[in-house]
């Protein structure tokens, strides 16, 4: 029995999480100057001084906003058979807006930021109209 290709929604989802991956590393690696404390428990919320710690955190905290969301299209779409088209061309923009804003936000780069956002949320509803179309 051969096994049925994956849709370009359910590609992107994996990639998507190759993205969350990213974010993690970067916003933990960016908190080194915290050193050994890092290995504790954190009870007492110390907050890394540098500067790309606090935007890149911001960053992941912003994609985890929408990637809910996102998640819960791409596998409405695959599950309902709905995939393809504006959905598939949504998910792209969606993710590849998602990468644009990671380095827009660290930079600290003001209106692009807002206009990468805008755009992904316009990929999230290219999704949406598909699945409810």
């Amino acid at each position: 029995m051969e096994a049925a290709a994956a849709s370009t929604e359910i590609i992107v989802l994996g990639w998507s999480v190759v993205l969350l991956l990213v974010q993690i590393i970067l916003q933990a690696v960016s908190t080194y100057d915290l050193g050994p404390y890092l290995l504790g428990p954190r009870d007492d919320n110390r907050q890394s001084g540098n500067v790309w710690a606090g935007r890149l955190k911001r960053a992941l905290e912003n994609l985890l906003e929408t990637y809910p969301a996102f998640v819960a299209l791409a596998l409405a779409l695959a599950v309902t058979g709905k995939t393809g088209g504006i959905a598939a061309t949504g998910a792209w923009i969606w993710l590849i807006a998602r990468i644009v804003y990671v380095p827009l936000y660290a930079f600290g780069v003001p209106a692009v930021r807002t206009l990468a956002w805008c755009v992904s949320v316009v990929g999230l509803v290219m999704m949406l109209f598909r699945l409810m179309a």
